[in-house]
Formats: C-alpha cells, structure tokens, sequence
C-alpha cells in the first residue's frame, strides 16, 4: 500500500531544516563576531551647578572576567583603547579579577596605566573575586596606585569631586541581601559631607545599588553585573532577569548605569556587545 504524499508536512520538514542551521550561524556570530566586537556608548550627564567641571569624562569597564576568553594581553589592548580617547578618569565595577594566574599580571598592568588618566583607575568588588580569593587580589590592589575602594569613598586629589566604592554583598536570599546592602552603602558614603554628595559617582558591582545612591541625592551610579542579559533584540535584553539589566536609568535628577561587560564567563552574545562607556558631565 502506498502511502500518500503530504505536502504540508514536506513543507514543514523543509522548514524545520533551517531552525539548526539559523541556530548554528547565530551562535557562530555570537561566539566569534560580536564578544570581541568592544563599541564604545557615550553619554551626556546633566549636572548641578558647581558639582563637576563642565565637560569632565569618566570611563567605564565592568566584567572583564579574566581567564579563558579574556587574557591580560585582552585586558592592555583595552586599557590603550580607553587611555588614547582621554577621560579624566576609569571606572571599574567588578568582576575583572576572575583567574588566580593572571591576576597578579592583570593588577601590575592596572598600575602600569593608571598615569594614563589624569585622575587615574578606581575600582569596586565584583562577586567573582570573592570567588577567587578576595584577600590576595586586596594585597594585589595595595601595591598599585589603583583607588579600591571598598564600602567606603575618597575624594579626588586636587578636586571636589568623590568617589564611593561598594563591596557585593554575596548573599542570595532576598530581604538580607536589601539589609547587607543598606549596611554596605550607609558605610560607603558615611564620610561625604552631604553638601558635597552632588559631586558624588558611586561605583557598585550590582545595579540594584542604584536606587541607594538616588535615594542620597548621589548623581550617577556606575554598575554592572549583569552582562545585559548578555542577549538582546533592538538594544533590549531577552532575559531581564535582573530589575536593571542594561543602560541607563533615570530616578529624579539621578542617574544610575548598568554596563553590558567586557568578557563573558560564557562566550557568546548576540544583541549585546561588550562596551567601553563614557559619560560626560555638562551644565
């Protein structure tokens, strides 16, 4: 008995082939393209009348994650890139410390560079190294000129100009991590005059940080953490798994910034690529 042709299912067959391949090259692309693919986003900070210096220039990096896919060699290229555009200053918001190996290479190279801005490198903890030996990547830290800051905020030499520094509050379950994390902020910002927080940037690994900083009037908070869900669609994350996932957040006349990162624990991105960001201060 022969058995009839369906030409509805021969068309879904048909179709159904392209599902792999689609899958295939996107993935490719995602994994070879556009991880190594750095853009750079620039944006315009709206400031209080004496607070920055009209056209001062920060720079952001966050989620280097040193190791398989992200050398210290990686690390110069981008540090050169970020030096030759000429902001005052570079901000680091976690997670570059992520390989006991290269670590020690990765915080030589940060000293090495941090007369390259004039208000040279600052840094906040990331969770990944607390993963990898927070204690030592803090002896790393303190033989370099790099401004670590941990829960706690300095002012820039010769400015008026602070910067405050959280540590990741490496926690899970919910209310005692919003307690830790109102504990670690009171105590970031506790030496600020609060006359002097409009001329504030916190830097914190987690974005949700940027509702304690709009909360005490701080102008900008630079985050990161996230990787921007690290997938995206027309500059949307696909998975907003966090309650700020990527870009910019307005609360007020505050500002607060969730960084897509630079590396990946997990190597492909697709709508989300890594990013160098600036942002400049203008009355």
């Amino acid at each position: 008995m022969r058995i009839p042709e369906d030409a509805g299912r021969r068309r879904f067959l048909k179709k159904a082939a392209v599902y792999p391949l689609g899958l295939a090259a996107a993935s490719g692309y995602g994994c070879g393209y556009e991880r190594c693919h750095t853009v750079d986003n620039r944006y315009r900070i709206p400031m209080a009348a004496g607070s920055f210096p009209d056209g001062y220039r920060v720079a952001q990096i966050s989620d280097v994650h040193l190791g398989k896919f992200f050398s210290v060699a990686d690390l110069r290229q981008l540090l050169e890139r970020i030096a030759a555009d000429g902001p005052d200053m570079l901000a680091i918001t976690g997670d570059l410390f992520d390989d006991e190996g290269q670590n020690p290479a990765a915080a030589q190279l940060l000293d090495e560079y941090v007369d390259r801005f004039a208000d040279g490198i600052w840094y906040c903890l990331g969770n990944h190294e607390h993963f990898r030996g927070v204690k030592e990547i803090k002896r790393l830290l303190s033989a370099t000129r790099v401004h670590a800051l941990y829960n706690r905020a300095e002012q820039v030499p010769g400015k008026s100009i602070w910067v405050a520094g959280t540590d990741h509050p490496m926690i899970r379950e919910t209310e005692k991590f919003r307690q830790l994390k109102a504990e670690y902020f009171a105590k970031t910002i506790e030496d600020i005059p609060e006359k002097e927080r409009k001329s504030t940037i916190v830097l914190a690994h987690h974005p949700e940080f940027i509702d304690n900083a709009a909360a005490a009037g701080i102008p900008l908070t630079l985050t990161g953490h996230t990787h921007g869900g690290q997938f995206g669609i027309f500059g949307l994350p696909i998975f907003p798994v966090f309650k700020y996932t990527r870009g910019m957040v307005r609360l007020g006349d505050c500002y607060g910034y969730v960084h897509t990162g630079n590396g990946s624990w997990f190597p492909c991105r697709i709508g989300c690529p890594p990013e160098i960001a600036y942002f400049e201060f203008r009355g």
